[in-house]
């Protein structure tokens, strides 16, 4: 039997993942087309003590497949750190920890080829036909039958920032790749980036560095919503009832449910409120402000070379101006529209948003003429919900998708993953799917 082939665009934790979990399915081809030389994952925020805010189960493959030979127990087995872990009694790794088992699984995984720049996708009547260019200027063509997007995200700097030059803006992705050698820093953003980022400008700060601003749209700097039920939204149970909603009322829910994804952990605070209580019994530090519910409208540059952010309080409509040496931006991601993709764009159907409409097996839907199907990973907020940039839905998604691709259950999926019923009485949106 002729294996089914995909071809994987992008080598981030979830592709990753896809083969992994693929690597041990005798009638399944995955191949890993990334166009950098290495796995690097968010370097930019590479905090020395930055910690995972899942649990280390939430791998490649545990949740679906906990004996997998490429579990994160398994690696700390093999680099012989299993005994530091188990005395650690801590289940959230570190975030340098957590990339070093990526690379670790990557190294053993040949599907995987770095330095391979998806050039364009093309669907030839048959197959898809992906053209990418090797890190040698060699140009080839890989051909599947079915196609997995893991393109991942790339920074979002909104309007009212986009005027200021590079020397006077950064995103906060970039932080520790460049020098921070200024009077002034102003942080725009209230999310676990943006915290962290604060908190290491207050460490600087309490060493006679910068003066530090942090202002956010938020009315408060607010935790995640961490609690037991509440992270029963990003379980399978909850993605079922989520896609069977309408598109109106998932963009509704989406928009209120951002303290699941988007806040700070509490942890973070914590450190936070440590520094700024012991920095009072230190003087001659430069100025500390924390300004939560003010919105930035527009900016500029002064005459002096500043960056100047006009401002509006929420709470009061007060409008202000402030200045800054630099500004730090903390807004987020976005999802890609790569270029690659471009050939198919005509055999893609999108949303009034623009969006992939995408069905519960993470495939978008594609005009009949293509016998193909596109999958996604971590492009499916709008119709999965908020599980879905979690790294703990990862290995549910890759094994449906899977599942999807051979036609028959090689992993079977968890049907029971919540207490709370999220549907309404006698609703059978609640199942699996195969």
């Amino acid at each position: 039997m002729t294996p089914k082939k995909v071809v994987a665009i992008g080598c981030g934790p979830f592709n990753l993942g896809l083969a992994a979990l693929a690597s041990t399915v005798d009638d399944l081809d995955v191949v890993v087309l990334e166009a950098e030389r290495e796995l690097r994952w968010h370097p930019g925020v590479m905090f020395d003590d930055a910690v995972l805010q899942v649990s280390f189960l939430a791998d490649l493959v545990s949740m679906v497949a906990p004996t997998h030979p490429l579990s994160f127990l398994a690696y700390l087995h093999d680099v012989d750190r299993l005994y530091p872990f188990y005395v650690r009694e801590r289940f959230h790794p570190t975030r340098r920890e957590y990339e070093d088992y990526l690379r670790w699984a990557a190294s053993r995984l040949p599907s995987v080829r770095f330095s391979h720049r998806v050039e364009s996708v093309r669907w030839d009547g048959e197959r898809f036909a992906v053209q990418a260019t090797r890190g040698d200027g060699k140009r080839i063509t890989v051909h599947g039958d079915d196609l997995v997007l893991g393109v991942g995200t790339e920074p979002y700097v909104p309007d009212a920032l986009a005027n200021l030059p590079s020397e006077r803006l950064m995103h906060s992705a970039d932080y520790l790749n460049r020098d921070v050698d200024v009077e002034h820093v102003t942080v725009v953003g209230s999310g676990q980036s943006g915290a962290e980022v604060v908190l290491d400008l207050l460490r600087r700060n309490m060493s006679g560095g910068p003066a530090v601003s942090w202002l956010t749209r938020t009315p408060v700097f607010a935790p995640l919503d961490y609690t037991k039920l509440v992270l029963e939204m990003t379980t399978p149970g909850y993605v079922r009832h989520f896609h069977s909603l309408p598109q109106d009322k998932r963009d509704s829910l989406v928009a209120e449910q951002w303290r699941h994804y988007k806040a700070i952990s509490e942890g973070t605070i914590d450190e936070l409120h440590d520094l700024l209580y012991r920095r009072e019994l230190l003087h001659g530090l430069r100025e500390v402000e924390l300004r939560p519910g003010t919105a930035i409208r527009e900016s500029r540059v002064s005459y002096s070379g500043q960056a100047v952010l006009t401002c509006t309080h929420r709470d009061t409509g007060r409008a202000f101006e402030h200045t800054t040496d630099l500004v730090i931006a903390a807004t987020g991601y976005r999802q890609r529209r790569p270029v690659f993709l471009q050939p198919l764009e005509p055999l893609v159907k999108r949303d009034s948003h623009g969006r992939f409409v995408v069905g519960l097996d993470h495939s978008v839907e594609l005009a009949p003429v293509v016998a193909g199907r596109v999958f996604v990973a971590n492009a499916d907020l709008h119709s999965h919900g908020v599980a879905a940039p979690d790294l703990g839905i990862g290995a549910v998604r890759n094994a449906t998708i899977i599942n999807a691709v051979t036609g028959r259950e090689v992993y079977p999926l968890p049907k029971r993953t919540a207490f709370t019923s999220f549907t309404a009485p006698g609703d059978s949106v609640d199942r699996p799917v195969a």
